[in-house]
């Protein structure tokens, strides 16, 4: 019998990548959920599915990411971010399955000098922040034999993000403001989906918390130049103070993960962004448009 992974959230930017990973592990059973097959805040049907699959691992990936709607809509970031994935962790517990939680930098402040390791202290300054480290207590309080991936600033092929907002504002103005004063270290959705696999193919299991992104410090607006010199775009791009551009949510000001324990116990090592970006820019080139 070969075991079953179930993933959540399987029409995002991380489940579409798990699922280009799906023939290179032969070994497992994907079974992909989408919200529409799963809606989180229905705890009956997580049950059944459960029942129906017997997963012996499940990857969460589903999340209420508006961030700034979330300022207004707390009810449902709460009951997407917090409480579904308390009883995700608690089904995964009565089920003997492996439960990996995915959540984000906004669970810390962003007034740190240094990399956030796993053990910082969390400050969150957003409700999306607020609900995802709920999330997170709830998950391990729940079941301790949890696996959760922080991880920050995530692009892909697939789904909205910064990066495919770039390309679409450079083919459409000859100038744009990219705020410079955010730090952190992007994320290829690609290269999570893979770290997961990783993990979850080890045989091994350290439960507990984990950072992942790739390596090297940036703002949004050196991101953004680099995006407009890979695909050779004549925008201008200028760098604007986050207090220029004010947004219903706070962002941190620092992001920076540190991802060396999962370097030390699962071998994992994160690349440099320079190199991702270009091969997620070299996805979305070849994509259908």
């Amino acid at each position: 019998m070969q075991p079953t992974i179930l993933i959540t959230g399987a029409n995002g930017q991380l489940g579409s990548e798990l699922r280009q990973l799906e023939d290179r592990y032969p070994a497992f059973n994907f079974v992909f959920l989408s919200r529409a097959d799963l809606p989180l805040n229905n705890f009956e049907m997580i049950r059944s599915s459960f029942k129906a699959y017997q997963p012996a691992f499940c990857i969460n990936c589903a999340a209420y990411t508006a961030v700034d709607k979330a300022e207004t809509e707390r009810d449902l970031a709460f009951q997407v971010n917090a409480e579904a994935v308390g009883i995700l962790a608690a089904v995964c517990k009565e089920q003997d399955c492996r439960f990996v939680h995915i959540s984000t930098d906004y669970v810390f402040d962003g007034t740190a000098t240094k990399p956030y390791t796993p053990a910082d202290a969390t400050n969150p300054q957003s409700v999306y922040g607020a609900s995802k480290l709920a999330g997170e207590q709830q998950a391990l309080e729940l079941n301790p034999d949890s696996i959760i991936i922080r991880t920050s600033w995530v692009y892909s092929a697939f789904g909205k993000n910064f990066v495919k907002t770039m390309l679409r504002l450079m083919a459409e103005r000859t100038e744009i403001g990219v705020v410079n004063d955010q730090m952190g270290s992007p994320t290829y959705a690609a290269d999570l989906a893979e770290a997961i696999m990783q993990v979850i193919a080890s045989g091994k299991w350290y439960p507990g918390i984990y950072h992942f992104s790739n390596k090297g410090i940036i703002s949004w607006y050196e991101l953004a130049v680099a995006i407009r010199d890979s695909i050779g775009s004549s925008c201008r791009v200028n760098p604007i103070p986050t207090s220029a551009y004010p947004t219903p949510a706070r962002r941190p000001a620092y992001s920076v993960m540190d991802s060396s324990l999962l370097a030390e116990r699962y071998g994992i090592a994160a690349q440099p962004w320079q190199e991702r970006l270009k091969a997620c820019l070299q996805q979305i080139e070849k994509a259908p448009h």
